[in-house]
């Protein structure tokens, strides 16, 4: 079977790993990300980070906040600057969404993955979150251990 050639442009380029331990993901979103040359470029070399980084919604736009993406270095005289606020791209219906869900139910706007979709273009996947409270993470790890040692047992019983 022939892998199609626009299966080959997708690729992960960060990650935020303590996003669904921390959060409690309501839905996610997809949107486009405002870049300059050398950034793309850096990424492509996996120059990223979304660990600490957020979202948010200010004046009618949307903005990615605090997200790293590594100096590119053979882009000498156009550099970026690595910690520079980043704007989002989504719809305007989405926007009134996040907003809604942002200023008046509480939620936070976390980004989950940044990647290039199949056509070659750099998305962020958003999560719509309610942060969790110890106890919740508590009854989450409880139930992640539950379910390994789960299959452990199914394991050494077949």
């Amino acid at each position: 079977m022939a892998k199609s050639k626009d299966s080959d442009n997708y690729k992960v380029i960060a990650e935020n790993r303590r996003a669904r331990f921390d959060y409690a993901i309501e839905e996610d979103v997809e949107c486009g990300i405002v870049l300059e040359g050398s950034e793309v470029k850096s990424l492509r070399q996996n120059g990223g980070n979304i660990a600490e980084s957020y979202a948010a919604v200010e004046e009618g736009e949307l903005w990615l906040v605090n997200s790293y993406i590594a100096p590119y270095a053979q882009a000498k005289t156009f550099t970026h600057e690595e910690r520079r606020r980043r704007k989002l791209l989504v719809s305007r219906s989405e926007l009134s969404r996040m907003w809604n869900a942002t200023q008046r139910k509480g939620m936070t706007l976390v980004p989950m993955v940044m990647y290039f979709n199949h056509r070659g273009m750099a998305k962020v996947k958003l999560g719509i979150a309610k942060g969790k409270k110890l106890h919740d993470k508590r009854e989450t790890e409880a139930r992640r251990d539950w379910s390994r040692q789960k299959q452990r047992l199914l394991k050494d019983h077949s």
